[in-house]
């Protein structure tokens, strides 16, 4: 009966190891193509003041791990103060980015504004220019950008004007998970024919 029984518990453990070097050896799990993430945020205070703000974000990432990485993001702002709107904006980014070599890359990208009390019907940059990842780990990407562009403008009563834009930033992503993650950017655009009319863009999320 022992060796009966110790020839079965053999088999047992011959099974188990053999499973476990299968899984060991199993390749791992595809890295996914899109990357993505939605945020939103609605606010209530009351008293002397009443306020309603309401927030949505959105972001979306297309990283086949090659030379290529697409990028995109989007915001809606709305506030309102006793009843009375104070906050009513909508922000776009789409960006192409193609690594040259090491941590440096160039892009293409397009943002579109529309902010109802800065007075902008529409505001449309198309723009190139060259980054720096200062930092470039899994978990923490930190990089500087800068380039230049067109710039197209409507304002209420106005008819839309035209110029050329440079433009310079910086953005910070940290995973503080695999499912959650700290983000910060901030960028401002220049009108060439006007230096001082320019718009900076803070965001954090």
């Amino acid at each position: 009966m022992t060796v009966r029984y110790l020839g079965i518990l053999s088999a047992v453990m011959a099974s188990l190891l053999l499973s476990g070097l299968a899984i060991a050896q199993a390749p791992p799990a595809p890295t996914p193509l899109y990357a993505g993430n939605l945020g939103g945020g609605f606010a209530l205070t009351g008293g002397n003041t009443d306020t309603k703000n309401f927030n949505l974000t959105a972001g979306i990432v297309r990283d086949p791990k090659t030379k290529h990485v697409t990028r995109g993001t989007a915001s809606y702002l709305r506030g309102e103060q006793d009843s009375s709107l104070n906050l009513d904006r909508t922000g776009v980014n789409i960006r192409h980015e193609y690594t040259l070599s090491g941590r440096t890359f160039v892009f293409g990208q397009v943002d579109y504004l529309r902010d109802r009390f800065k007075e902008i019907t529409f505001l449309w940059v198309p723009a190139v220019g060259i980054g720096y990842k200062l930092v470039n780990t899994d978990s923490t990407k930190f990089m500087l950008n800068g380039g230049v562009g067109g710039l197209i403008e409507k304002n209420p009563g106005r008819t839309s004007s035209k110029s050329g834009s440079v433009i310079a930033g910086q953005s910070l992503a940290h995973k503080l998970s695999s499912t959650s993650t700290v983000t910060e950017s901030l960028s401002s655009i220049w009108k060439t024919n006007d230096f001082a009319d320019s718009l900076t863009n803070f965001s954090l999320g």
